[in-house]
């Protein structure tokens, strides 16, 4: 392993962040961070919006943790994006989205673990929507038929796949117990064993938005041990693309497009 100054660093990247759920998580980080300590932690936050919002919502704020922001960039995406921050990176590098609230005791039991299984180089949550339900964050390689029922099917047909969709995000596998080896895990909480990072060089940054996550972790996965981890908590306020126009649409077929062709193609 090599010498790291940081024990973690954290990478967000934010495009228009809806201010109270922004400083909602970063107000979760830093209590999350107390118990490691500031002094060997780091956030970067990666900011592709046109104006400079984040900042001044940091100095409103004025947190305790070390915090710096990028801006001026443009909007690159979301993989490209967060690979700007990796030139300040720590042992560990969590992804994590702006719209993820941590447990207070999320990070240093996401550190007792990778330190406890150093062979594992990418470890995903137990997620929650806000208001409670269970959010499944580790999925199988993805059938095109399964993208397109998860994403785009109305109630009443998801109802019909129900176990098809179950057995598709991993629900009886992910539990109370850690599990090892999922071959996909969400983007929006990813923490990585810098090393195993770095082997994977970072984000793809042909992924402008989608699937750069499935890509990478999927990845991993061929290469390192991954865990879902349940003593690592979050609550994640994220939507699926079918809900946010045609723009996100488009870039969801282009991305998926790319994913099969980097990885191979499975239709049902």
């Amino acid at each position: 392993m090599s010498h790291y100054d940081l024990t973690l660093s954290i990478s967000i990247v934010t495009f228009d962040p809806n201010p109270e759920e922004f400083l909602r998580t970063i107000n979760s980080i830093e209590a999350a961070l107390e118990p490691i300590g500031y002094d060997r932690t780091f956030l970067t936050i990666v900011d592709n919006s046109a104006r400079d919002i984040v900042s001044r919502l940091l100095n409103k704020l004025q947190p305790a943790i070390k915090i710096r922001v990028i801006h001026g960039h443009g909007n690159v995406g979301f993989g490209r994006g967060h690979n700007l921050a990796l030139d300040r990176i720590g042992r560990f590098h969590l992804i994590l989205n702006p719209d993820v609230v941590l447990h207070p005791d999320a990070l240093s039991n996401a550190m007792e673990f990778m330190r406890a299984c150093p062979a594992c180089g990418l470890a995903s949550p137990h997620a929650e929507w806000p208001d409670g339900t269970r959010q499944y964050l580790c999925k199988r390689f993805p059938a095109v038929f399964d993208l397109i029922l998860r994403g785009f099917a109305p109630n009443f047909i998801k109802k019909i796949f129900q176990n098809r969709l179950s057995r598709y995000e991993m629900q009886e596998e992910t539990g109370q117990d850690v599990f090892f080896n999922p071959p996909i895990v969400s983007g929006c909480f990813m923490l990585f064993q810098s090393e195993a990072f770095r082997s994977l060089q970072f984000f793809d940054d042909k992924f402008f938005l989608y699937f750069e996550d499935f890509d990478i972790s999927y990845r991993a996965s061929e290469k390192y041990l991954t865990a879902y981890v349940p003593s690592i908590r979050i609550v994640h306020s994220g939507g699926n693309a079918s809900r946010k126009g045609m723009w996100h649409i488009r870039k969801f077929i282009g991305s998926a497009i790319l994913f099969y062709w980097k990885h191979g193609i499975k239709i049902f």
